[in-house]
């Protein structure tokens, strides 16, 4: 996660708080004391800690506090909201219009990762529907011009360079003139990497940015710079007057607080935070959830809008639920939709009261099983595949073909079947539900709806024996958004809610057993 250290720290000083019978001043100074300095330790600016503790002392005053108030819930909010404040400078940034020509340029120091974040940024705008174009202007790094080149092409985003000229003014000028040219929405320019005391590459950016005239100016910060960000930042500030920040290289071990103080320094607000190597590593700033995160309140908005911009195609995996029906293959899907999502321990960091669990997590390990049982399927025949499962009960004999075939054990494909059989349950029961409803809707068109729609969920409610996450069936707006209803994507072919997934799953045991640890008995076989 984000920044984890910091948002440890910080969460369990708040923790301490709220978990103590006696909330008394002494122990409000004790929070604050160690809030600020994990902030510290994570190269905030000591200027900006100092501004923080004042402002959450000034909110905070025990003398004036009424006698009912909640002091643990008065504290909560007044270390959230100045947070928040810390990283939010209340500017919007700059979002691109469709029908018309948005050039993007990014600048920024040599290494901080503005190459990669181009390509990044580019294909982030492409899902969106954007007409999206990529510009090297980076004369001055070798390497610079195939980077670009393999990235655009591994991401199939059109590519403007010019290898044999020297001059970035003429390149990014006839590039960004070629794309206008072809009506594309989106033109995102790289440059070279310079530092505050390299005057004469701050004059050429600035030829640049006079030639191309960019609707935005990218700063590109590496959040293990530590305090050196600030000052940096400000240079290219009076320089470039850039319009956002993107914070690359949080998914390492650096402190990362010295992007915040460059934030702070430059009143500029964060556009997107890069989250690790990988095209789709890079997140959406979101000053509340960015907080959220980092003191273990999860970010269901982020989780939801990462999902979406997958484009996971589930139309038949929803379609067999709403039968009544799920195959090994659709097993199969889910874990392959799963894997699209990235590390596991991300999605878990964003699922309120899972931090935890992330923080715990293997990322090597989870990914290692979950390609393991991906191989166990793909050594299925399509008609073991299309099955319920119960093939391999009444010949066993495909077992051990399967396991020889996927190099894994009999036991692990056993515990594969017996997490799709339990899967299976689910489908049969809410397929029941789905012909429930639908032979529903025709009473519901006269009379009371609101009381017949109650009544009739009441009845359902007390077939499954109530309530998601005991086990028994999801509630009504888990099973609407399932069966296609209530959002998870564009044509309602999405993944479904998070509730209903972990029902799905069986909760936290199930398929997440046979991920994170759980009972795999068998050994490793023979690996692959």
């Amino acid at each position: 996660m984000v920044l984890q250290d910091l948002g440890r720290r910080i969460n369990a000083a708040v923790s301490d708080l709220t978990r103590s019978p006696n909330v008394d001043e002494r122990a409000f100074q004790d929070m604050i004391k160690e809030i600020c300095s994990a902030l510290l330790s994570a190269d905030v600016n000591v200027k900006l800690v100092g501004q923080l503790r004042k402002s959450i002392n000034s909110q905070v005053n025990f003398a004036s506090l009424p006698s009912s108030a909640n002091k643990k819930r008065v504290i909560q909010k007044a270390v959230f909201d100045h947070l928040v404040a810390l990283v939010d400078p209340h500017i919007e940034p700059f979002k691109p219009r469709k029908g018309k020509a948005n050039v993007i340029m990014f600048v920024g120091l040599q290494g901080s990762g503005k190459t990669t974040t181009c390509t990044k940024l580019a294909r982030h705008y492409q899902t969106r529907g954007f007409k999206v174009g990529l510009v090297c202007a980076d004369t001055f790094r070798a390497g610079a011009f195939d980077q670009l080149k393999q990235n655009a092409t591994r991401a199939k985003i059109p590519f403007y360079g010019l290898l044999g000229e020297a001059n970035p003014v003429v390149v990014a000028s006839k590039g960004v003139a070629a794309f206008k040219k072809d009506r594309f929405e989106i033109i995102i320019v790289d440059t070279s990497g310079r530092h505050r005391q390299e005057a004469d590459l701050f004059d050429e950016m600035v030829q640049i940015q006079q030639a191309v005239i960019p609707d935005q100016t990218i700063m590109v910060l590496d959040a293990t710079i530590g305090q050196q960000a600030e000052a940096q930042s400000r240079a290219f500030k009076e320089t470039a007057d850039f319009g956002s920040i993107i914070i690359t290289k949080t998914d390492g071990h650096a402190s990362g607080g010295g992007a915040i103080s460059a934030v702070a320094a430059t009143h500029t607000p964060i556009s997107f935070i890069g989250t690790g190597e990988h095209m789709l590593d890079l997140e959406r700033f979101q000053p509340k959830a960015f907080i959220s995160r980092l003191l273990g309140m999860g970010d269901m908005a982020g989780l939801v809008e990462h999902v979406q911009s997958l484009k996971l195609d589930q139309k038949d995996t929803m379609k067999h639920i709403q039968e009544g029906i799920f195959t090994v293959r659709d097993l199969r899907d889910q874990l392959q939709n799963i894997m699209k999502m990235g590390p596991l321990s991300k999605m878990a960091g964003m699922i309120p009261g899972m931090n935890q669990l992330a923080q715990g997590m293997d990322e090597k390990d989870s990914a290692e099983r979950m390609k393991r049982l991906i191989y166990i399927t793909d050594s299925m025949t399509n008609k073991e595949l299309d099955s319920d499962g119960k093939i391999f009960v009444t010949e066993p004999s495909r077992m051990t073909r399967v396991a020889r075939g996927s190099g894994t054990s009999v036991t692990e494909i056993e515990e594969l079947l017996s997490q799709q059989r339990m899967m299976a349950g689910m489908a049969k029961k809410m397929g029941g539900m789905s012909k429930n409803m639908k032979g529903a809707q025709g009473a519901l068109g006269g009379g009371n709806r609101q009381q017949q729609m109650a009544a009739m969920q009441k009845r359902m409610q007390s077939l499954g024996a109530g309530g998601a996450g005991g086990g028994g069936m999801p509630d009504m707006g888990a099973l609407m958004k399932m069966m296609g209803g209530g959002g998870g994507g564009p044509g309602g072919g999405g993944m479904p809610d998070m509730n209903a997934m972990m029902n799905m799953m069986g909760g936290m045991g199930g398929l997440g057993n046979m991920l994170g640890g759980g009972g795999r008995s068998g050994g490793r076989g023979r690996g692959r």
